[in-house]
């Protein structure tokens, strides 16, 4: 079926070079839209040092002012006189909307205001991410305000089951799942460098145990630390290291409370598929992940992965299959599946094996296919009702 050439605007906080879920997420849909011969662009803050116009056509950039906590991360002063100009100027066919800060919200009322078809995305679990930092009720608060915000989409693509089931329970309405991909060919075993592993200290024979992302309090750290120390107990006769990749806050206290790790800080493309393939475990103790991107980047880099049974891990690894699984906020069961999988080398060969096979075909085309589906049926479900009535779409 020939799907007719869509202009399509996304809007988020973040984007390339950001190194998060959403940015990656949005950076591989785009390039696939691209590649079918929708036309793109890309709505987002501006980044310190960049003029307002850009380098590139397809990406329009506001002003901003830093986010706190993530200095990388910007908010957003948008005016939505300049946005609704901007949208009357050159009208897309659908806006598909990956965060709900305020760039998202004033791209929100704009486009109801001038009719415009809406495909939200909902990628961080917000109400749970602010719970950890004791905002029970500013959590509640931001639950209340999603729900508002997600309401107002034609539909919400959310990347796990786990996830839906979270927000229906929870009174959201219209959501539709749409896991995301991974570049099989970038992260692939065959990029492991004995070369990097001897930079890291390690031999043939010894053991690294892998982290990539920010180094944060919500990431569940502490299990990580301890997950790492209990695997060095287990194992006396063969050096484990613990590798992280990334930054943040907790990277002073991590490098003085772990002796020995190396800290890699933040790894980009095939630096990136370098690092995942010179290791041989992966440690995800994170509790409040929506998808969690770099499970299938670490499985398709030939990794074992141990991680609790959600989100990202729940879809796609099999205990004692192709990785290692413990029940949500078990952390005893979490590093038992870490001593497990290292205890035989053969089942540590065997499951690795496994993880990359499983891996290899969960490529972002047919995710691209599913996103492409979804914006054109918001597309055309917007202009059938607009053909049929001459009432506004309501109010915010």
């Amino acid at each position: 079926m020939n799907t007719p050439a869509l202009h399509i605007c996304l809007v988020s906080d973040t984007f390339a070079p950001h190194v998060n879920g959403v940015a990656c997420t949005l950076l591989n849909l785009s390039e696939g839209l691209r590649l079918r011969g929708h036309h793109v662009r890309i709505v987002r803050p501006r980044q310190p040092g960049e003029q307002a116009s850009g380098h590139n056509p397809g990406v329009r950039l506001w002003r901003d002012w830093p986010l706190l906590g993530y200095p990388g991360l910007q908010r957003d002063k948008v005016s939505l006189r300049t946005l609704a100009r901007h949208w009357r100027r050159q009208r897309p066919d659908v806006i598909y909307i990956a965060t709900e800060g305020p760039l998202g919200l004033s791209a929100l009322r704009t486009a109801r205001r001038l009719g415009i078809a809406v495909v939200s995305g909902l990628h961080t679990h917000v109400a749970h991410l602010s719970g950890q930092h004791g905002m029970g009720v500013v959590g509640r608060l931001l639950s209340l305000y999603l729900r508002w915000f997600h309401r107002r989409a034609v539909l919400t693509l959310v990347p796990s089951l786990s996830q839906r089931r979270w927000l229906e329970r929870r009174g959201f309405e219209r959501l539709v799942h749409m896991p995301h991909g991974v570049d099989a060919e970038l992260f692939n075993p065959a990029r492991r460098s004995q070369a990097l592993r001897e930079h890291w200290g390690l031999g043939h024979d010894d053991i690294a145990v892998l982290h990539v992302g920010r180094l944060a309090p919500e990431k569940n750290l502490g299990l990580l630390q301890s997950c790492f120390e209990a695997l060095q107990r287990a194992m006396p006769q063969r050096r484990v290291r613990l590798i992280l990749v990334g930054d943040g806050p907790l990277r002073g206290k991590l490098q003085q409370q772990v002796p020995g790790a190396v800290l890699c800080g933040v790894q980009r493309g095939e630096q990136l598929a370098e690092h995942y393939a010179s290791s041989d475990l992966f440690l995800f103790p994170s509790l409040i992940e929506t998808f969690g991107r770099v499970v299938l980047e670490a499985m398709a880099s030939g990794l074992a992965v141990v991680a609790y049974d959600q989100a990202t891990a729940a879809q796609h690894i099999g205990h004692g299959h192709n990785g290692a699984l413990a029940m949500p906020g078990d952390a005893a069961a979490f590093i038992d599946a870490a001593c497990w999988l290292l205890q035989d080398s053969e089942t540590l060969r065997r499951v690795r094996l496994n993880a990359r096979q499983h891996a290899s075909h969960q490529g972002w085309s047919k995710i691209v296919d599913q996103f492409e589906a979804h914006l054109l049926s918001a597309s055309q479900s917007v202009h059938a009702r607009q053909a049929t009535s001459i009432q506004p779409m309501p109010p915010l």
